[in-house]
């Protein structure tokens, strides 16, 4: 075989083809380095000497669906220039790694449009090789995001698994790629992202996250110049989460077999957008009836389709005007639920506003959760945790669903 075929078909470059053989559906080609290409591996001498040999045996890519091996005696050589003994540098092939850089190339070009498995089926290698492959790639890119040119971010949790596993992931809302991946929740999930970001040296400019105290703290605390905005999604989810409990109440206390009727099947309806009602359906006919038998939900629902409508303002002098009439109303209401929410947004309303001064939101951010679900999911859950954190971090780039 001509060098010109070993290193356009597996990029092995000075080498010399020894022998060749075809055992038990296997190719297998032995090899050896020209001495003339031989360098101390410690100071880049060419002056050296041979000093004995280790065999060692590398994957490479497949000829016809058939593995290939490419064997190879490792010359150990002694230095007359730094007086050390090394191997010689393996020039196709990683150091303690027993496949070829081509093979790893095309195994991450297969993973880009499947699963790890069928990639390792499709090889005929283990699941960890691939595994290991794709690791190593992603730990070259991604260990360590750049923090530096962070502008707008998002916070959130995410559950993964039973046992009330959290993750706490940073968002970059510029690009859309996750910058940190935190064990647990709350403030003290965030401590690494805050030592990080402070030796980056990046000026933050907003940051959008649910009303959680912690969130509202770590925020306070670790980046006061930033505008810390209150997503609108969080605030009006726990509004419907209030609104839900409120419901069970009136259905316990309703009077009658017919209003008891009527309110059971309203949840959806009630939570429901009105332009997302189905007609076929007769959603918004149920919708009217159950609003029509009782009063206080009817307030409540409306209350609820105004709730949305503050941040649908033409300014913030406008959404303040709003917010401020929503409050008041909720108060004069008579009814407990709108009381206590609208002392919660009393409580919140400078990042609430805080908006119309930078309108982000933490949506991009529950797109990539629902993300880790999925792959979290397909995989079965992951045993390896760095594993899942490094394909968290290359969400963004990803194309295709992958398992883990």
């Amino acid at each position: 075989m001509s060098t010109s075929l070993l290193y356009h078909g597996w990029g092995v470059r000075g080498y010399q083809q020894t022998a060749i053989a075809f055992e038990e559906g296997r190719v297998r080609f032995v090899i050896e380095q020209d001495p003339g290409t031989f360098r101390c591996a410690n100071c880049g001498s060419g002056e050296v000497m041979k000093s004995g040999q280790v065999y060692r045996c590398f994957r490479t890519l497949p000829i016809g669906g058939k593995p290939v091996f490419i064997e190879l005696p490792i010359q150990r050589l002694w230095c007359t220039s730094c007086f050390k003994t090394r191997q010689a540098e393996v020039a196709f092939a990683d150091e303690r790694r027993s496949y070829t850089h081509a093979f790893e190339r095309y195994a991450l070009e297969l993973s880009q449009h499947m699963t790890i498995k069928d990639v390792a089926v499709h090889l005929g290698v283990g699941w960890d090789m691939i595994k290991e492959i794709q690791k190593r790639r992603l730990q070259r890119r991604f260990a360590k995001p750049k923090l530096k040119y962070l502008k707008h971010l998002a916070i959130d949790e995410i559950s993964i698994g039973h046992g009330h596993r959290y993750l706490t992931v940073v968002l970059d809302l510029d690009n859309g790629a996750v910058v940190f991946v935190g064990e647990g929740k709350g403030a003290a999930a965030l401590e690494p992202f805050w030592r990080r970001l402070n030796a980056s040296h990046a000026r933050i400019e907003a940051v959008a996250t649910d009303m959680s105290p912690a969130y509202t703290a770590a925020v306070r605390d670790n980046l006061p110049k930033a505008i810390h905005v209150f997503d609108r999604f969080h605030v009006v989810k726990l509004f419907n989460e209030r609104f839900s409990l409120f419901r069970q109440e009136l259905q316990r206390e309703a009077e009658g077999p017919l209003a008891k009727k009527v309110l059971k099947g309203t949840r959806w309806l009630l939570l429901k957008n009105p332009e997302n009602l189905i007609e076929e359906r007769d959603e918004r006919k149920r919708l009217e009836k159950a609003l029509v038998l009782n009063k206080p939900l009817a307030t409540v629902y409306y209350m609820k389709e105004d709730l949305r409508q503050i941040w649908d303002q033409l300014d913030a002098a406008a959404a303040e005007v709003f917010l401020d009439d929503w409050i008041a109303r909720a108060r004069a209401s008579g009814i407990r639920m709108l009381h206590q929410f609208a002392e919660t947004l009393v409580q919140h309303r400078r990042g609430i506003l805080n908006y119309y001064k930078c309108p982000i939101t933490t949506a991009a951010l529950e797109g990539t959760n629902n993300k880790i679900r999925t792959m979290q999911r397909q995989a079965y859950g992951f045993r390896d945790q760095e594993f899942f954190k490094l394909k968290i971090f290359a969400l963004h780039e990803t194309r295709y669903a992958l398992v883990g």
